[in-house]
């Protein structure tokens, strides 16, 4: 029966093409500047003005019908696609969770051996392990303790140039730069802990975005130490215990008996960065074991309970500021190393954004979400590269589809950090107990 004090609604197809034209007015806001009118090079050099009303019109049209179709086929707010799993599969899914990590990296461990003669896609998985580590890191600051840091590519800077600049004016090896430049870069997330630490939310966000920033300008205009806007070139690169991967008689292939080739340093560039990252995992994982992860843990769920906890917030904040600075120093020091040229156009805002996306796409505290994540969308950009001009379009419809029908994640299922070994059942008679006090 109809409710009675529910009032007269219009027809629901009318209420849809409402939604549909608000939706087509939205797009052609935003769409009549950017696609409708471009201004190209003439013969002369000068710009010329040329329109393209008719591909405005078919996209205003596509986003009309979609918004149309989708409200027509709405039953509720609710568009989670977990609500239309059942739950023996969201169990058998959890339990397959294990393998899946395995088998990740298996594939992990295996990719140089099948890549080796493309080099391509081989300088394309250092890339995806390389912002699977930053994802490592960030996901420390952000799925565990729950705060928002929107200038992570600051350690990274920090990183890069500290073993940048220790290689080339104090002649260091790599692996005594590395652990250096892990120091300084979370010494530098200390620095950012102390004025954020009474702040969150949108407050904390324009704080860390403004600290990334402050980074990136100090390495552009202090230029007798970085070098500015020209960079620092020449950074040496690592060796195999000592051996350089060059073709003379000391180096790694004359010393193992092998033809020399240049795909031995990238061979070595990605084992490294895949070691750097699970290394990263391991002591992540061990950390939300410990007190202190789960102090994260509950800094994120709620600081004020937190405190009445007795939780010391201060040290908590400062320790996962400085935690997921370290290892994107690690993985900054690791960048400077492969590119062998470093300069501030590298650390933009941009780096940031697209590292917290890995997070927050991938799933708030799942290491294997971040992972599957960094793969999705490094690979998907790739692949998308000769699309050029609607690359940036397809993808963040893409995130936005994510983020519409799985808000918690590509791998929402994770492991909690504390678990009884073994289940115990609660009497009816202590529950019927516990209400009665309760009510009482």
């Amino acid at each position: 029966m109809p409710r009675e004090s529910e009032p007269n609604r219009p027809p629901r197809y009318i209420a849809a093409v409402k939604e549909a034209v608000v939706a087509a007015f939205v797009a052609f806001g935003l769409f009549a500047l950017m696609i409708g009118i471009r201004t190209d090079q003439g013969p002369t050099g000068a710009l010329v003005i040329t329109t393209r009303f008719g591909l405005l019109a078919e996209l205003v049209a596509a986003v009309f019908a979609g918004r149309l179709a989708f409200a027509l086929v709405r039953r509720e707010t609710n568009l989670s696609v977990d609500r239309f799993i059942p739950a023996s599969v969201k169990a058998a899914a959890a339990g397959l969770i294990p393998y899946a990590t395995a088998a990740f990296l298996i594939v992990a461990l295996i990719v140089p051996i099948v890549l080796y003669r493309d080099r391509y896609l081989l300088d394309l998985a250092i890339l995806i392990v390389t912002y699977t580590m930053l994802g490592f890191g960030l996901n420390i600051v952000v799925g565990l303790a729950g705060l928002l840091d929107l200038g992570y590519v600051a350690f990274y800077a920090v990183g890069a140039y500290s073993y940048a600049l220790l290689a080339h004016y104090f002649g260091l090896s790599f692996w005594i730069c590395l652990p250096l430049a892990g120091i300084l870069a979370a010494f530098a997330g200390i620095l950012l802990g102390f004025p954020v630490l009474r702040l969150r939310g949108d407050y904390l966000a324009i704080v860390t975005l403004g600290f990334g920033e402050i980074i990136r300008l100090i390495l552009l205009n202090w230029q007798d130490l970085t070098g500015g806007p020209n960079g620092i070139p020449g950074i040496p690169r690592p060796s195999f215990f000592g051996l350089p991967f060059n073709s003379s008689e000391n180096g790694f292939a004359a010393t193992f008996g092998l033809s020399y080739s240049a795909t031995h340093r990238t061979v070595f560039l990605y084992y490294l960065i895949l070691a750097l990252a699970l290394l990263t995992n391991w002591v992540t994982l061990r950390l939300r074991r410990l007190p202190i992860g789960r102090a994260w843990e509950a800094l994120r769920e709620d600081e004020i309970a937190c405190r009445a906890l007795g939780i010391n917030t201060t040290a908590t904040k400062l320790t996962a500021f400085a935690m997921g600075a370290m290892f994107g120093g690690f993985a900054g020091a690791f960048f400077a190393t492969r590119q062998g040229f470093i300069s501030p156009e590298s650390f933009t805002f941009t780096e940031s954004a697209f590292v917290l996306a890995i997070v927050v796409l991938g799933g708030m505290g799942s290491q294997l979400g971040v992972a599957v994540a960094a793969t999705v969308m490094l690979g998907a950009f790739e692949l998308l590269r000769e699309f050029d001009q609607y690359r940036m379009l397809i993808f963040g419809a893409a995130m936005v589809a994510v983020m519409i029908y799985r808000p918690r994640g590509l791998v929402a299922t994770r492991a909690p950090s504390v678990s009884l070994r073994a289940r115990k059942d609660v009497l009816a008679k202590i529950v019927a107990e516990a209400r009665t006090e309760s009510s009482a």
